[in-house]
């Protein structure tokens, strides 16, 4: 028995972000009313093409001072696929400029990983049966067929995350992200399996 690992790395095609609004107002219905506002600058860079809106959720609560009902919140979380990656920088910018309660991202990520994966497999195949053939030319032995296979646990892409820039230093207007490093980055696939092969004894 013998356990092999592969792995598959590729550049990144695509890239995954998450950004949240928030609004405090006097009362629920205005901060709504206020998030609204601010969202609704941002609704054209995401109907940009290239852009995908993977989920939205809304968030709207009670603010507190001490024990003390201040005022009301509300929030809207946005997850965004990217799949045209000439479009990355210039959607950051406009993100950015409206001044997003809080941004997450690029985490790299590829359009097939199912692709990615069946390549990693084929290296980890071809890894424990490296092994298996070591181990019997040390038993003085040739190595069979392939009894067994199983896969054990294997990781699915390893995206990359853009570090978090100094946005709170932004100027005004259109952001300027271009000096922040934002070229894709090879994602890697990797895979593992446990292999059980048949040893066939040399003929004198």
């Amino acid at each position: 028995m013998t356990v092999g690992t592969g792995w598959h790395e590729q550049l990144a095609d695509r890239a995954e972000i998450d950004v949240s609004f928030a609004a405090t107002s006097k009362d629920r219905a205005s901060a709504v009313r206020d998030l609204g506002r601010a969202v609704a600058v941002v609704e054209p860079v995401l109907a940009k093409a290239g852009v995908e809106v993977r989920g939205r959720r809304l968030h709207v609560g009670t603010e507190w001072r001490g024990r003390k009902q201040s005022g009301a919140r509300a929030s809207e979380d946005i997850a965004l696929r990217i799949t045209d990656l000439t479009v990355l920088e210039d959607v950051l910018g406009a993100l950015l400029s409206a001044e997003p309660a809080s941004l997450d991202g690029p985490r790299w990520t590829l359009a097939d990983p199912a692709a990615a994966l069946v390549a990693a497999q084929h290296n980890a195949v071809a890894d424990a049966r490296t092994r298996a053939e070591g181990y019997a030319g040390a038993l003085g032995a040739a190595l069979g067929a392939l009894v067994q296979l199983t896969e054990a646990d294997h990781s699915g892409p390893a995206p990359m995350m853009m570090r978090a820039a100094a946005f709170d230093a932004a100027a005004r207007g259109q952001v300027d992200v271009t000096e922040l490093g934002l070229e894709p980055e090879p994602v890697r696939v990797s895979a593992r399996c446990t292999t059980t092969w048949a040893l066939t004894t040399p003929q004198p």
